[in-house]
């Protein structure tokens, strides 16, 4: 999303309106609210990753009913965002960016009170709804608080930086707060926070001129309910099979609601996703790409947060710096992506990218009980998070490639939304892999266990309906193994469509990087 300079900007000269801020020269103070939003939004997408383990023992979620806790926050964080970002433009960007934060600190306080699984997950899916509503008002507040320029490019700078780190402080913030609190405070801690950039907001930053509009809210919920029971459908599948009857009614429905979602946008006067942008075959594959990739990341950071808390017995401090290199690696490999785009050009990243990420993941499925972190879990993570980084970049740029200057924002909201539903559909396929194959392994498991067990020990597992450890450690290990096989074969979606699809050229990236600046960094 764009703004002329003339819409952006309040005249010093002018009294302050109704929409103007009680004190409208304090810069600085009003990018850290802006910013504080943006850590808040993305650190609870990582916060509640460590939480895990946690979360299933104390509210008795299954492990394929777990991966709820993330899909129902990326859900409709993902299926929203644009619908958040076209409610910015119409109603004013201040009112509904603090519309958005309120909305997300009220779901964290419930969130942190549930008592059952569906308390959590409603609660979840409330902060999504808050999180679409706040995250691309926030992006599109730095071109109305800050001029067109050096201090804008600045504030962008600031914006992409708390982005790219806040994956990272979410893991170690998650881990103290768990470890030395408990679980609940992953998600009381937004409380503050959120009530502080609140009082904030209407003192230091501007309102935004408001344009006439038309909301697109078939498109937002058939795409988002569509998706949703697509989501419920394969993760059903993995508990009662591919027979039962609310199983395939959720494909039924899925099928419906995404076929409503494709006829209302091909004829919407103002459409939530513009169709034609996926007429363009590199903008069409760079949402491949994305959807694939992200798939297969949320996939390994869920699998592997259970590994090493419930087989490598890790605390769950110890647990988020296990993740940091991971962070450090898709760092490394997105400055080597920035540095080389202009000399070898986007597709050979796009290539090589998808290749390591599948090479990392394909090193995860040898994982066993007796893997440590250093030989089984180390080395796959970093070149998984150095392929991912190698794709971060690249893709943004191409996926605003072509587009109009006053597209672009659509165009890299598109992308980012693409990331989070691609990485809740990704999950719950992987679930599924992990479910079927943890009951195979669970049976025989269970059998071993009994032809070993003692009177006692048979009793205990007949009235808890769960193995001791190590049999349980097999099941889960051996499920996770299987599930990274799937992973993989997603990857490889993403390598083809790279060497298939993709035929941007060195001589686009100038045009690139300037659609880049206008749509500003993807959140």
């Amino acid at each position: 999303m764009t703004t002329s300079p003339v819409d952006t900007q309040t005249d010093p000269g002018r009294s302050p309106g109704p929409g103007s801020a009680r004190y409208p020269n304090r810069p600085g103070i009003a990018l850290t609210v802006i910013a504080a939003c943006q850590l808040m939004v993305v650190l609870d997408a990582t916060i509640v990753n460590i939480a895990l383990p946690h979360i299933q023992e104390a509210l008795s979620f299954s492990t394929t009913d777990l991966s709820w806790v993330l899909s129902a926050y990326t859900l409709t964080f993902g299926g929203l965002l644009l619908l958040g970002g076209r409610a910015g433009d119409i109603l004013g960007r201040r009112r509904v960016f603090l519309t958005g934060i309120l909305v997300f600190t009220a779901a964290s306080l419930l969130g942190g009170f549930a008592q059952e699984p569906w308390q959590l997950l409603a609660a979840r899916a409330l902060q999504g709804v808050g999180g679409a509503i706040a995250s691309p008002t926030s992006l599109a507040l730095i071109t109305t608080t800050f001029p067109e320029g050096p201090e804008r490019n600045r504030a962008f700078g600031v914006f992409a930086a708390v982005s790219a780190g806040g994956g990272a402080i979410g893991l170690l913030a998650g881990g103290m707060l768990t470890e030395w609190l408990d679980w609940r405070w992953v998600l009381f801690v937004n409380v503050p926070i959120g009530l502080l950039i609140a009082f904030l907001t209407p003192r230091f930053i501007n309102e935004s001129e408001r344009h006439p509009g038309r909301f697109d809210l078939a498109g937002a919920f058939s795409s988002t309910l569509g998706m949703a029971a697509l989501v419920y459908g394969f993760i059903r599948a993995s508990e009662e099979g591919w027979k039962d009857s609310l199983t395939i009614g959720s494909f039924v429905s899925a099928v419906i609601l995404l076929a409503a979602f494709a006829v209302v946008e091909s004829r919407a006067r103002e459409p939530i996703t513009p169709l034609r942008m996926f007429a363009d075959r590199n903008r069409s594959g760079t949402y491949v790409i994305m959807l694939s990739l992200a798939a297969a990341m949320f996939g390994m950071f869920f699998f592997i947060v259970l590994f090493v808390q419930n087989v490598l017995g890790y605390t769950p401090i110890r647990a988020g710096f296990a993740f940091l290199p991971v962070t450090l690696a898709i760092g490394a490999g997105a400055g080597l992506a920035q540095r080389l785009l202009p000399v070898l050009g986007p597709k050979p990243f796009m290539v090589a990218g998808a290749a390591i990420t599948g090479i990392g993941l394909f090193w995860l499925t040898f994982i066993t009980p007796d893997s440590s972190y250093a030989s089984g879990v180390l080395g796959p993570m970093v070149t998984f998070g150095f392929g991912m980084g190698l794709n971060f970049v690249t893709l943004t740029l191409t996926a605003v490639s072509g587009v109009a200057q006053h597209e672009a924002g659509a165009a890299s909201g598109l992308l980012n939304a693409t990331q989070q539903v691609g990485g809740s559909l990704g999950l719950s396929i992987l679930v599924t892999v992990f479910g079927t194959a943890s009951k195979d392994e669970g049976e025989r498991q269970a059998q071993d266990f009994l032809a070993h067990a003692t009177d006692a020990q048979k009793a205990e597992f007949l009235k808890e309906k769960q193995l001791p450890a190590p049999w349980s450690h097999e099941v889960l290990t051996a499920g996770i193994s299987t599930a990274f096989v799937a992973a993989v074969a997603m990857v490889l979606i993403a390598f083809v469509t790279a060497v298939a699809v993709i035929r941007v050229r060195k001589s686009d990236l100038e045009a690139l990087s300037g659609k880049a600046e206008a749509a500003g960094p993807v959140a």
